[in-house]
């Protein structure tokens, strides 16, 4: 006899683990290799950047790293182009990779005044070190992305988000920025000062230039109780949209050849605290890419193991202060595509999803995450003029991912999904143009900030259609 738990970290360990008839058996299985690493000095001796998953690299010519604004509006001024900001390197798709000057708001961090509850916060800081620090003043962000490694600037440029039907992305949240533009001017914007640079800055790619500061709307801090279980999927589908509107903050997660989803919600409470527990998804994670490996051959015998293993397990709960169970630990890499869709077809779209990855991609074991975001007014937000149901699909970094623009993309893109703009697609030009009403305002305030396109990479020109 083996339990659930037992199951789970045997899965992670090279080693799938089966209940059958109360029995168990177990069958040796074999890793993946790492995928082939690029050399770490190029011929002209500069050292690779990579991004989180490994899946984009460059070679910058400088590595910049400004301590204040003067010192990255000086900075701005003189480098060699290619000028690109990067963050804590989570975005999937090219916007960082440059061969010019690789610009780190690292060292321009922390929350440096408060104007009523409205904290003013240095760019470079990171989400996770935010919450401490608002928390010591009683107040919080009013949601967080399921991973808080982002810095601010680059969450903010890349549309990053949590979920909720009535909770914004974290730009929503942005009442006033400072923006250093490539020339070295620095720009001070809000909905009346610059109001066109401020829609156009608060989701910019990066583009315009660099944010070095942020004044961000906080909320009282408070506990709130965290609640994660497993059920058949098609229960999942019937309750979503009741559970969006019951609970502060509600996403699901659909496990293909499983049968299954998992539920997470989160509300506020006053109850006292109950601790987290030791981390769970890794193990998940782990089990299910043992089940592939076992019996990625057979659909129905991988769904019987993992109803066997999972279906049963117990619902866990906690309760903590908001930031610090919003967010959870991502140590296992993966590659990602999220599109954002009209809530009326967002279900539709994710049945659709699973059925084909079902149908088509064996190797798939990830769980696909499921959210609701509220609308806001930036220009270049994928949740500009209506509320998205979002849809993210992840593969593991050492399996084939070059099926999420085959297979998947044209779901999204057949029911009017935006891209994450940090997320891998293949959306350029009048594609997007089709798809954010503010487009053309967007390209028209970057080309007067950047006229000589300074901050545009490769990337950024195929996606601006410049090339």
């Amino acid at each position: 006899m083996i339990s659930r738990r037992g199951a789970l970290v045997a899965g992670g360990t090279g080693v799938a683990v089966v209940a059958a008839g109360g029995a168990g058996f177990v069958v040796a299985t074999h890793e993946k290799p790492e995928p082939l690493a690029p050399a770490s000095v190029n011929a002209d001796g500069k050292l690779l950047w990579r991004n989180w998953s490994g899946v984009q690299t460059a070679y910058p010519s400088a590595r910049l790293a400004p301590k204040d604004e003067a010192e990255l509006a000086l900075m701005l001024k003189t480098a060699a182009a290619p000028i690109r900001p990067v963050g804590a390197g989570h975005s999937f798709t090219a916007l960082a990779p440059t061969s010019g000057a690789l610009v780190s708001l690292d060292a321009m961090s922390g929350v440096v005044g408060w104007e009523g509850d409205e904290a003013v916060v240095l760019a470079g800081t990171r989400l996770g070190a935010l919450g401490p620090v608002l928390a010591a003043k009683g107040r919080a962000m009013a949601n967080l992305p399921d991973i808080n490694k982002q810095s601010l600037a680059g969450a903010l440029a890349t549309g990053t988000h949590g979920t909720g039907v009535k909770l914004q992305a974290l730009h929503g949240d942005v009442t006033a920025l400072r923006l250093v533009t490539p020339s070295g001017r620095v720009i001070d914007c809000d909905a009346t000062r610059e109001p066109e640079v401020f829609q156009a800055a608060k989701v910019s790619l990066g583009a315009l230039g660099v944010i070095s500061q942020v004044r961000l709307k906080t909320i009282p801090n408070r506990r709130v109780r965290r609640r994660v279980w497993i059920e058949p999927f098609g229960d999942a589908l019937a309750k979503a949209e009741s559970r969006w509107a019951a609970h502060r903050n509600f996403e699901f997660y659909a496990v293909p050849f499983t049968g299954l989803a998992v539920g997470i919600s989160h509300d506020e409470t006053d109850d006292p605290a109950e601790a987290r527990g030791p981390d769970q998804d890794t193990a998940f994670l782990d089990a299910l890419k043992g089940m592939r490996n076992l019996l990625g051959f057979s659909s129905p015998l991988r769904k019987a193991a993992a109803r066997a293993l999972l279906a049963g397990a117990k619902p866990e709960t906690a309760v903590d202060e908001g930031w610090k169970l919003l967010s959870t630990e991502r140590p296992v890499r993966f590659n990602e595509m999220e599109f954002h869709l009209p809530v009326e077809v967002q279900l539709k779209a994710l049945e659709e999803v699973v059925a084909t990855i079902e149908k088509e991609r064996p190797d798939v074991f990830f769980p696909i995450e499921v959210r609701r975001i509220a609308a806001d007014d930036a220009w270049l937000s994928p949740f500009h003029g209506g509320p998205r149901g979002s849809i993210a699909v992840h593969t593991h970094y050492k399996d084939d991912f070059a099926f999420l623009y085959d297979l998947i993309e044209p779901i999204f893109r057949r029911h009017g999904g935006r891209p994450h703009w940090g997320k891998l697609h293949n959306l350029r030009g009048q594609h997007l143009a089709a798809l954010y009403p503010r487009w053309n305002d967007f390209l028209k305030v970057r080309a007067e900030l950047d006229p000589e396109g300074r901050m545009l990479n490769p990337y950024l020109k195929g996606l601006f259609g410049l090339i």
